[in-house]
């Protein structure tokens, strides 16, 4: 019965977790980050307000364990890179081009990552702060990792034509959610229109693997 009982409140302790990141989520959709407090959280999570201490340490704690739930460069961990390292023979080239397409794929379609992304522009915050570093800490493992060895003394190039896809790529996904589908006569919105800007990214990079 102890064993039981434990295991119910785990369960509990992880729906109720749940529901306080699910109304970070919620009310940074609807209201943006300046309705991110305690008592609306709280309230829309459907949870007493002192849990967020008992779970998560307080609201830094609930912010970095939602940010990294969202983020899509942070979900890429070296664990799971270190799996892949065996299968790694082009220096990177089809994991890079398979990552940045599914990058362009899940901010379209996840809007709290949208947010997350403009929350990061307009404000100065520990917690974001936080995520910016892992996110580089994950990005020089990948580069060592397989960019580095492959282009050598070209690796500060190839960097460069990376930082400006990937910023490229979160551009237009922010505008298409924001304030026009249309970027240089291209629907971001289309299939086709978003099929040509994957095209234009592997087209960038195979032309940095083969001539860099």
């Amino acid at each position: 019965m102890e064993r039981k009982s434990t295991a119910g409140s785990i369960r509990n302790t992880e729906r109720s977790k749940k529901k306080f990141l699910d109304a970070v989520g919620k009310i940074l959709k609807t209201k943006g980050h300046a309705g991110l407090k305690v008592n609306d959280i709280a309230s829309t999570a459907g949870v007493d307000k002192k849990m967020i201490y008992t779970y998560f340490g307080g609201m830094d704690g609930l912010m970095d364990e939602y940010i990294r739930s969202q983020d899509y460069w942070s979900r890429i961990t070296t664990e799971e890179i270190e799996k892949m390292k065996p299968k790694i023979d082009d220096g990177g080239r089809a994991f890079m081009e398979e990552m940045l397409h599914s990058q362009f794929d899940y901010i379209y379609k996840n809007k709290e990552a949208q947010k997350l992304l403009l929350w990061r522009l307009s404000e100065s915050r520990k917690t974001l702060k936080k995520l910016t570093d892992k996110q580089e800490e994950n990005g020089e493992y990948i580069f060592k990792l397989m960019m580095d060895p492959y282009f050598k003394e070209n690796s500060k190039d190839f960097r460069a034509i990376m930082a400006i896809i990937v910023s490229g790529l979160y551009y237009l996904n922010l505008r298409s959610s924001v304030n026009s589908n249309i970027f240089c006569g291209v629907d971001l919105t289309s299939d086709d229109g978003r099929a040509s800007i994957k095209r234009a990214v592997s087209f960038f990079i195979e032309q940095s693997y083969d001539h860099l």
